[in-house]
């Protein structure tokens, strides 16, 4: 370890998070744990072993390297890619046991030619279907039925069939109902053509917490497994965060009244002020947004003051201190606690923007 910022990562938080899900879970339910942008920043492999050891039934990333890279490090679940991948890699995904998301007849078509004729392993697929989200998925009977009968194929297995939520987090469930009235009506398609998934599931890591009977075959817990979840709308089951941040003060000066710091002279003192360094910076995904945010040093909350650059920030002390001295970005120190939550609040955002923003620089400490 070369740098005084670092992200500890508590291992047992995740296991106890996934622990404490699968309980609240109706009996029969599986688990696909998230383990996509290398687990939410924390670890995508690490987090695998976590949540496998917690009884996750599959795991779920966003694209086929992630998946490759699992592979590579010995995870033996099931794992989903979640975004399909392109026609011509589907190899990769029989190759390597890995479940594809298909959203159209088109893909099949494409994919066609690059499929081996001499492979005798099924593709195992799910099907996305767009109930509201507008991301990806089929939204229409009639593509529906351009698809159906490649599903229907004897080299191909339909896994799973699902949706996602646009608004699971929110206190209205209004539109999250209308999605879930437009998923059932899909589903019904999908039985209508004699294709009959393995696994249907619409509920991610809020709509599983907050509305158990949502949970049909399978949830999809992402988030919630490191401890982002709406906790005001949750009354079930309380989750650990499994990430802390921390530095130190590299240097401490003394700011006359008047005196500028910062790029574009971005801070001027109102008044003498002590003024300290912190190692980490845009580079580092502490983006300039995070400006006026607060961090933790000696128990005390402190601003982070000018400009955030892009290898280090200023935060206003509310005394001298000592180069050395810890500065907790994320976490508790003494009786104060700064969360990922508060920040997203700061930044009108979600907890894992920021957790997934930090970058390789920052070291990950994995602790039991």
């Amino acid at each position: 370890m070369y740098r005084d910022t670092v992200a500890e990562v508590d291992l047992n938080a995740i296991k106890a998070n996934v622990e404490r899900i699968r309980q609240t879970l109706p009996s029969g339910v599986k688990l696909m744990a998230v383990v996509k942008a290398d687990g939410y920043g924390h670890g995508g492999a690490e987090a695998a072993v976590m949540a496998e050891q917690a009884g996750a039934d599959l795991l779920s990333v966003a694209y086929l390297d992630e998946a490759l890279k699992l592979r590579a490090k010995g995870i033996a679940l099931p794992i989903l890619i979640l975004t399909p991948i392109h026609p011509a890699e589907v190899m990769f995904a029989l190759e390597h046991d890995l479940m594809v998301t298909v959203t159209s007849a088109d893909w099949f078509r494409q994919m066609a030619p690059y499929r081996h004729p001499s492979s005798k392993i099924k593709l195992r697929v799910h099907v996305k279907v767009d109930t509201g989200l507008g991301r990806i998925g089929l939204r229409t009977k009639e593509e529906w039925d351009e698809l159906a009968p490649w599903l229907a194929g004897d080299d191909v297995e339909v896994d799973g069939f699902y949706t996602h939520f646009a608004t699971a987090g929110r206190p209205d469930t209004g539109f999250l109902e209308r999605q879930y009235a437009a998923f059932l009506e899909m589903k019904a398609w999908s039985r209508a053509s004699g294709i009959e998934a393995k696994h249907y599931h619409c509920a991610g890591s809020a709509a599983a917490l907050r509305f158990p009977g949502l949970a049909m075959d399978m949830v999809r817990i992402g988030a919630a497994m490191y401890g982002f979840y709406p906790e005001a709308l949750v009354r079930t089951v309380r989750l650990q965060p499994a990430m802390t941040l921390r530095s130190c003060l590299i240097q401490v000066k003394r700011l006359r009244k008047g005196e500028c710091l910062g790029y574009d002279n971005s801070y001027v003192a109102e008044e003498d002020e002590w003024i300290g360094t912190v190692p980490i910076g845009y580079a580092d995904g502490w983006h300039q947004s995070l400006r006026g945010s607060e961090m933790l040093v000696e128990g005390v909350r402190v601003p982070v003051v000018g400009k955030i650059c892009m290898d280090q920030l200023m935060v206003r002390l509310p005394q001298q201190c000592e180069p050395g001295t810890e500065v907790v970005l994320i976490g508790s120190q003494g009786d104060e606690r700064i969360t990922f939550s508060e920040l997203a609040a700061f930044l009108g955002s979600v907890p894992q923007e920021i957790s997934t923003s930090l970058s390789g620089r920052v070291e990950r400490i994995y602790r039991h």
